[in-house]
């Protein structure tokens, strides 16, 4: 049994994720239009209505945008946090109450006959965001964007991934150095902001030593703190350094802010 994956769109324009299997189709965030979601799901062969479920992480604009249109054009539950539910109701109502389903830290649930979701917690200035596994037949794939950084917890859930959408949202420098205010500068540094191209590398590399081929898609890039090649450079270079190569140990994906990826399955 496969599982598969590929953004729609990743970044602070718009997030939003597809995962797939033989039977079930799945959404992480809504954060483009319900049209985009719409037209990008068609070129999959799929509708809305094709949809099982719909995950969110967090509550900011850039991972809701397309909450409240889209639910009016499906009939599937939606789950998140406790503290991410309780914005969506605040920003997006009216909403279908009766989907919104309340996930705890860790739990896991069953979608389909075949895939089976796991939340955990990040850390980002939101309520109470989570990111999710997605895991069918023995595969696994996962995401983790919107963290200030990788935690023992976080890694314990994504170290087996098959395929891993990891932020790299930003190079230090070029943030620091950049036009931003000093006060968001800081918050994204924080261990409530965004992970570092360099940050990103880390969590590679010691997948890497842990013996671990994933398929990785460097995510939610800045359009002011970074590019698609520094990205790459950042990481590949990383992981170079650590005695690895990419193409031979892993293969590395970026995904250009506001673009969708390409379909990949394991």
């Amino acid at each position: 049994m496969n599982i598969g994956f590929m953004a729609l769109s990743s970044g602070s324009s718009g997030n939003c994720y597809l995962i797939r299997t033989e039977h079930t189709n799945v959404l992480l965030d809504l954060g483009i239009s319900c049209r985009s979601i719409k037209t990008l799901l068609a070129q999959r062969g799929l509708e809305l209505k094709d949809i099982d479920a719909i995950f969110i992480s967090h509550e900011h604009s850039d991972h809701i945008k397309g909450v409240r249109t889209t639910m009016k054009n499906t009939d599937c539950p939606l789950y998140a946090s406790h503290g991410t539910l309780s914005e969506l109701v605040k920003k997006e109502s009216p909403l279908p109450y009766e989907r919104l389903i309340e996930l705890e830290d860790g739990e896991a649930v069953k979608v389909g006959d075949d895939l089976t979701v796991r939340s955990f917690r990040v850390s980002h200035d939101a309520r109470e965001p989570f990111q999710y596994t997605f895991e069918a037949g023995g595969r696994k794939a996962s995401v983790v964007t919107d963290t200030g950084f990788v935690s023992d917890s976080i890694y314990h859930n994504i170290e087996d991934s098959d395929i891993l959408a990891l932020e790299a949202n930003h190079e230090r420098n070029i943030l620091l150095y950049g036009s931003y205010p000093f006060v968001l500068k800081m918050r994204i540094l924080s261990e409530v902001g965004h992970l570092s191209n360099e940050a990103c590398a880390h969590t590679v590399v010691e997948m890497l030593k842990a013996g671990r081929r994933p398929k990785v898609f460097l995510s939610h890039l800045s359009q002011e703190n970074n590019t698609p090649e520094q990205a790459m450079i950042t990481v590949k270079n990383a992981v170079e350094e650590a005695g690895f190569a990419v193409g031979r140990d892993l293969e590395l994906r970026v995904i250009k802010r506001g673009d969708s990826s390409e379909y990949v399955t394991v």
